[in-house]
C-alpha cells in the first residue's frame, strides 16, 4: 500500500480530530523516510521521493487552507505559525529540486536527506508547540476541523480523469481507458 493510499484510508475511516490527523500524517511520512536507501535502485528512490513529495505537498496545502487559518482566527502564536509555514516552503523548494534531477544525480541523496531533516525538525516543532496550542484554543472545533480536513484531502488526492484512463488501459479496458485519457487531454485544450 502506498503512503498516499494509507493517508486516504486513514482520512476516510478516521473519526480523529485535526490534530490527531496531523500527527498521523507526520508519523506516516517519517516512516516513509526511514525506508529511503541511498543504495536502492533509481526507480525505488524516485518512487519514494514522489510519494513523500506528494504527501508533504498535500499536508502543507491542508494546513494552509484549514489548520493555520483556524489558529490565526484565535490569535495563536504567530511566530510558531510563521516557522511552520517557512518549513513548508523550504520542503516545497527541496521537492522541486528533487523533481528536477535524476535519482542518479550526485546531489540527489544529499537533497533527500536535507528534505528529511527539514521535515523532522518541522514535525518536532509543530508537535511540541502548535498542536498542543491548537488543542487548547480549538478544543471545541477539533473534530469539525478534522472532518473538513478529511473531506478536503479526499478531493485533493482523487485521481484525475487521465489517471483513471491510463489505469483502465493498463488493466485491459483499452477502449474505455483510451477514451477517458483522450477526453482528459481534450479538456486541457
Amino acid at each position: 500500500m502506498t503512503l498516499e493510499t494509507a493517508m486516504n484510508l486513514t482520512a476516510f475511516h478516521s473519526s480523529h480530530t485535526i490534530t490527531d490527523m496531523i500527527r498521523e500524517d507526520h508519523a506516516q511520512v517519517a516512516d516513509a523516510f526511514h525506508g529511503y536507501d541511498a543504495d536502492a535502485s533509481p526507480e525505488a528512490k524516485q518512487k519514494l521521493v514522489d510519494t513523500v513529495g506528494q504527501a508533504l505537498e498535500t499536508q502543507a496545502q491542508l494546513k494552509d487552507e484549514i489548520f493555520y487559518p483556524a489558529l490565526r482566527a484565535l490569535d495563536a502564536d504567530e511566530a510558531a505559525l510563521a516557522k511552520s509555514e517557512a518549513a513548508h516552503h523550504q520542503m516545497h523548494s527541496l521537492i522541486g529540486q528533487l523533481r528536477a534531477m535524476r535519482p542518479t544525480a550526485t546531489r540527489y541523496d544529499d537533497t533527500v536527506l536535507t528534505l528529511k531533516d527539514t521535515f523532522i525538525r518541522h514535525m518536532v516543532d509543530e508537535e511540541a508547540s502548535l498542536l498542543p496550542q491548537a488543542e487548547r484554543l480549538l478544543q471545541d472545533q477539533l473534530s469539525k476541523l478534522g472532518v473538513k480536513m478529511r473531506t478536503r484531502r479526499l478531493v485533493l488526492n482523487r485521481p484525475s480523469l487521465r489517471q483513471v484512463g491510463i489505469a483502465l488501459a493498463a488493466a485491459g479496458g483499452l477502449a474505455v481507458g483510451i477514451y477517458l485519457a483522450k477526453r482528459a487531454l481534450d479538456r486541457r485544450v
